[in-house]
């Protein structure tokens, strides 16, 4: 009992911190996930688009975010702006900011991929048959391809989120206050290696578990209207 007790009140002590690195890292995943997905829109437009080189453009693009670790992107775009860009420049040197911009772009390159698939599923027909009506190949993609597209995707973007959530810690690294930066701030405060660790996987759970049910529920609802349309 004394054991129970005693990680209840250490959860209830340091409960505030996790707080806020609950906020962090959630705010760091929707931010990731919503910038990642417009660029990664833009990026499986150029590669399935008709101009060769921004094919290869989005190709290449895709190939090297996706070949090289998140850790890697992050460190470059996080300490090149500290190294030269001038210290008055505050907000172009501001970790916050390029941690979000290394995430949207890993991302980015995950989403395109998500993105060109749900394009290539729609039937092409349907693209002949706006075409034989006027609209232009950029109305098309717009007012047809993408809406249906995207409600097919919509479960593999719910999956991305889940799995930013969770390599969203690895913003602890530059010292970003995220739930990992506090369990190793609580760690070293405590010389406790195990309670702190513990109560973020715990943590992470909770998250990524509640989204997962939640877009499960979405994904059923949008079943369950394409059964009665």
């Amino acid at each position: 009992m004394t054991f129970i007790q005693n990680r209840i009140s250490f959860l209830a002590t340091h409960l505030p911190l996790y707080l806020q690195g609950i906020r962090i890292t959630i705010v760091l995943s929707i931010l990731g996930v919503l910038f990642g997905t417009i660029l990664g829109t833009l990026i499986a437009i150029m590669r399935l688009g008709k101009n060769k080189v921004l094919s290869k453009i989005a190709i290449a693009y895709v190939e090297i975010i996706r070949g090289t670790p998140l850790l890697v992107q992050l460190s470059i775009l996080v300490f090149t702006p500290l190294a030269i860009v001038p210290p008055e420049a505050t907000f172009l040197r501001s970790k916050p900011l390029w941690s979000v911009v290394a995430i949207s772009i890993n991302s980015s390159a995950y989403v395109s991929e998500i993105i060109r698939s749900g394009i290539k599923s729609i039937d092409y027909g349907q693209t002949e048959a706006a075409r034989s009506l006027g609209m232009t190949e950029s109305q098309t993609m717009k007012f047809i391809i993408l809406p249906q597209a995207v409600k097919n995707i919509l479960p593999a973007l719910g999956n991305e989120f889940v799995t930013l959530i969770k390599e969203s810690a690895i913003v602890s690294f530059v010292a970003l206050h995220d739930i990992m930066y506090y369990a190793n701030a609580i760690r070293g405060a405590t010389y406790k290696p195990f309670e702190p660790f513990l109560i973020a996987a715990i943590i992470y759970f909770i998250l990524t578990f509640s989204t997962s049910r939640l877009l499960g529920k979405l994904e059923r609802k949008l079943d369950a209207s394409d059964s009665r349309s």
